[in-house]
């Protein structure tokens, strides 16, 4: 498959993309597990179907040790029994915040409370705004058709 945009190559989508990489930048220097962020980005992209970064990021959970069943059991992951409850938190919000317009409610009080008990304010703010970064992400890739299966741990740096 061949992209319908270089967006590595074009200056209007290379400027927008080191914008998104410096605003996530925040979220890695957060105290949110790196765990949970890899988690919370390859559920959003198995919801949103972002082959470019299913790709990426359960490589680069692999390459942190995550383990071939976890990341084979994300998408079934209210089924299985290898997650922790603060994982499972995190999973449901990244799920109801990137299925935002599918819910009449959006994120439930519910969803927020539970995340609520495992993470502390900071935590939640990476998490929300991890959760916008990679949908964003997602979109980008999707609607641009990048070509999945290249990718190599470390190299965007």
């Amino acid at each position: 498959m061949e992209a319908r945009l270089d967006i590595f190559a074009n200056p209007v989508a290379g400027k927008f993309l080191k914008y998104l990489n410096s605003a996530g930048k925040a979220v890695t220097d957060s105290t949110l597990p790196a765990a949970i962020q890899e988690l919370v980005k390859i559920r959003a992209s198995q919801i949103n179907g972002c082959a470019f970064c299913l790709d990426m990021h359960t490589k680069d959970a692999a390459h942190a040790g995550e383990t071939s069943l976890r990341l084979n059991l994300v998408a079934a992951w209210r089924e299985a029994k290898v997650f922790t409850e603060a994982e499972r938190a995190a999973l449901e919000l990244a799920e109801q915040g990137t299925r935002i317009a599918d819910a009449s409610g959006g994120v439930t009080d519910a969803a927020w409370a539970n995340a609520a008990k495992h993470y502390d304010e900071e935590q939640l703010a990476a998490l929300v705004t991890l959760i916008a970064l990679i949908n964003t992400y997602n979109r980008l890739n999707v609607i641009t058709q990048q070509p999945a299966g290249d990718y190599q741990p470390g190299m965007f740096g």
